[in-house]
């Protein structure tokens, strides 16, 4: 017993001052995940099934010196910790993060940081120099177990890969096979010549490696470029690559977007100790787990705005996708103060929080956000909508804002405006990034709420400032005003929850009113319709992660058809969990959300109808009503076909439930 002691106590001991060590394993809290480091590359398992092998994680400096794993690392093991975690406007109210931890110390003032969960493995890099460091590149190579599938959202900028809105859809294929030698087009958003995509792709993608699957993510990028990856051909490797530091800038004069010209040799730079971005490897046994991956959120830097009482979640009425259109009403229709106040007026009735003044209230080609277009009394309106208890958004281009950060919040949040949607950022390099943050902090202190539009994906930022309360890079519904009907929208929808809205919320904007069935589709840029059922469009409303979400249509039609806007505006604005009763990646999902007592039910299916049953003993006992809005029978025909029906239900029944062809159906259960 003695001897045993020493042992354990001599164990405890090495595991806080470290100790040098040819391999160092580390599991989840479960024990089913196994990290293993060794021969300066690292492997991961679960369940004994090898799911990454041999993968490579190093720093290279400028001066040419490589931070990486060599073998001889001194350890330090970290005891199983769980942190209880406040997510105001997340997914879920809070949640729990429990996770096993090592750090192993480099050489030259750099360490490695690990924590494993049950969700999946993280690793980040540590700068803890003083004088910091020049990182000239970062090594990621992945290499998967398998000939399993991928999906991989590809740039669509062939020239410069980097500098793209990141929306596109999922390219599935094995990872061997390369960049496709055939991409699918796409469409420029003018409705220009189709552009192919180059060999990058960004982030989340998704590795089907065995039995699981594998999702690359990144959180915690504040002052550092976002992670792209490519698959090497041959092999079942995705590596990362990085944008520059820009050197040199551009700017398209439309709208003073500014794009990088020139860049240095470098990929990042500071001058003081910094953490790096985590690297993130999340693991799902099946498809239903992945939407509700916390990884990302865990992860990133805590809250550091403090007080949140101030933000407001909500829906927006929002004039840019329906291209300012009203029927029925006495005046011209466009960017004026008449159009402005009819949809604020629409929006009290409703009791909907925001309403979005998108592109055009300022003059985009001046750069110049602080002086609205003369026929625009900003003030009158910010006013006028304040009195029916309506919040105003203002559009403006990311780097148009930053120009004149200070004055832009400073005198609109003195106006009342309660924020921007920021847009046309479309790259994730350095200086990008130290933008979104600067924004968001400056934002904060005027009390002033984002939607980060036109954006890489969402990296964490929202725990950090939680006054961020979207985030776009995603295929959303704009995309059907100029994409040909072999543009799969209800192929992605099903694909998006499970991939994408890993990394976090989701500005998707649904809601069309003009609902179209595969053969009937077309795109009409000034009057679209959506890719499938009615149903479907209400459904996403609780399918995605949305805090601020809009309602793209216009009043005019919503008002025509109060059945659906009631059903759409009675949903809650943000939940209090999250569950997925059902679903497979690229087929379909049912998603259950809970908010106080009432739960609400979301599905949606591909162009493939099908019948899923719901159990709902999720519920619990008693006796539930529901609200059930559903596809009509003729749905496959008539696409804005549909019936709501109201029955009781006990956490005992199970339901079984049709969805047309792009179908879906929502329900809200409350006792």
């Amino acid at each position: 017993m003695k001897k045993t002691a020493l042992v354990l106590s001599l164990f405890a001991a090495f595991s806080q001052l470290g100790c040098i060590a040819s391999e160092h394993i580390l599991t989840s809290p479960d024990n089913r995940t196994r990290v293993v480091i060794r021969d300066g590359a690292y492997s991961v398992s679960r369940d004994g099934e090898m799911l990454v092998r041999d993968a490579k994680a190093a720093l290279i400096l400028a001066d040419g010196s490589i931070i990486g794993l060599n073998g001889k690392e001194k350890a330090r093991y970290g005891k199983t910790v769980t942190e209880h975690i406040s997510a105001p406007f997340y997914r879920q109210s809070s949640f729990d993060f429990t996770y096993n931890s090592l750090r192993l110390d480099l050489r030259n003032g750099f360490a490695m940081e690990w924590k494993v969960t049950d969700e999946g493995v993280a690793y980040r890099f540590v700068c803890d120099r003083k004088e910091g460091a020049d990182i000239a590149d970062e090594t990621v190579e992945l290499n998967f177990e398998g000939e399993g599938k991928a999906w991989l959202p590809y740039s669509t900028n062939p020239g410069k890969p980097q500098a793209m809105a990141f929306q596109n859809r999922y390219t599935v294929q094995k990872i061997s096979d390369g960049f496709p030698k055939q991409p699918r087009p796409m469409v420029r958003h003018d409705g220009t010549a189709p552009v192919y995509p180059d060999m990058l792709a960004f982030l989340p993608a998704t590795v089907e490696s065995g039995s699981k699957k594998v999702t690359v993510l990144e959180s915690g990028v504040e002052s550092y470029p976002g992670m792209f990856v490519k698959p090497l051909h041959g092999t079942n490797t995705l590596k990362g690559e990085f944008a520059r530091i820009p050197k040199t800038y551009g700017c398209y004069s439309g709208r003073v977007q500014k794009f990088v010209d020139e860049t240095l040799d470098i990929i990042a730079s500071h001058d003081a100790p910094v953490s790096y971005p985590w690297r993130i490897l999340a693991i799902s046994d099946e498809d239903r787990m992945m939407p509700v991956n916390n990884l990302v959120y865990a992860l990133a830097r805590p809250n550091c705005i403090g007080d949140t009482s101030w933000i407001r979640p909500g829906f927006s009425a929002w004039e840019w996708w329906n291209d300012w259109q009203l029927t029925g009403v006495d005046f011209k229709a466009g960017i004026n103060m008449d159009t402005y106040r009819h949809y604020i007026d629409f929006a009290s009735a409703n009791g909907i929080e925001y309403l979005v003044l998108d592109e055009g209230w300022y003059v985009p080609a001046s750069g110049d956000m602080l002086t609205p277009i003369k026929e625009l009394d900003i003030p009158g309106l910010v006013a006028y909508a304040g009195e029916k208890g309506v919040k105003i958004l203002l559009w403006c281009v990311f780097n148009v804002l930053d120009d004149s950060l200070e004055e832009a919040c400073r005198k609109y949040s003195e106006m009342g405006v309660a924020g921007f949607k920021v847009d046309f950022l479309d790259r994730d390099d350095q200086k990008a990034q130290e933008m979104c943050c600067r924004i968001a902090e400056t934002a904060a202190k005027y009390r002033l709420v984002l939607d980060y539009h036109g954006i890489s994906k969402p990296v964490g930022l929202n725990r950090t400032y939680p006054n961020i309360l979207n985030y776009e890079a995603i295929f959303g519904q704009e995309e059907v005003r100029w994409s040909d009907a072999d543009v799969d929208i209800p192929l992605y929808d099903v694909t998006a929850p499970f991939i994408r809205m890993m990394a976090g919320y989701t500005d998707y904007t649904p809601g069309a009113m003009r609902n179209a069935a595969k053969a009937d589709f077309k795109a009409i840029y000034n009057h679209p319709m959506s890719m499938g059922t009615r149903a479907h469009q209400v459904a996403l409303y609780i399918v995605y992660d949305s805090p601020l979400t809009m309602l793209c249509d216009s009043p005019s039609l919503y008002e025509a058809e109060r059945e659906t806007l009631d059903y759409i505006c009675s949903l809650p604005r943000i939940y209090d969990s999250e569950t997925v009763l059902d679903g497979k990646l690229g087929e379909y999902v049912v998603i259950a959300r809970r908010e106080g007592d009432g739960w609400y039910v979301g599905g949606l299916t591909s162009w493939e109808g099908r019948e899923t049953v719901l159990d709902m003993s999720f519920l619990g006992e008693g006796v539930w009503q529901v609200e059930l809005f559903r596809d009509g029978v003729n749905a496959d025909r008539d696409a804005t076909d549909f019936s709501i029906e109201r029955f009781n239900v006990t956490g005992e029944d199970k339901i079984t439930v049709r969805m047309a062809s792009g179908g879906g159906f929502a329900m809200i259960i409350t006792q």
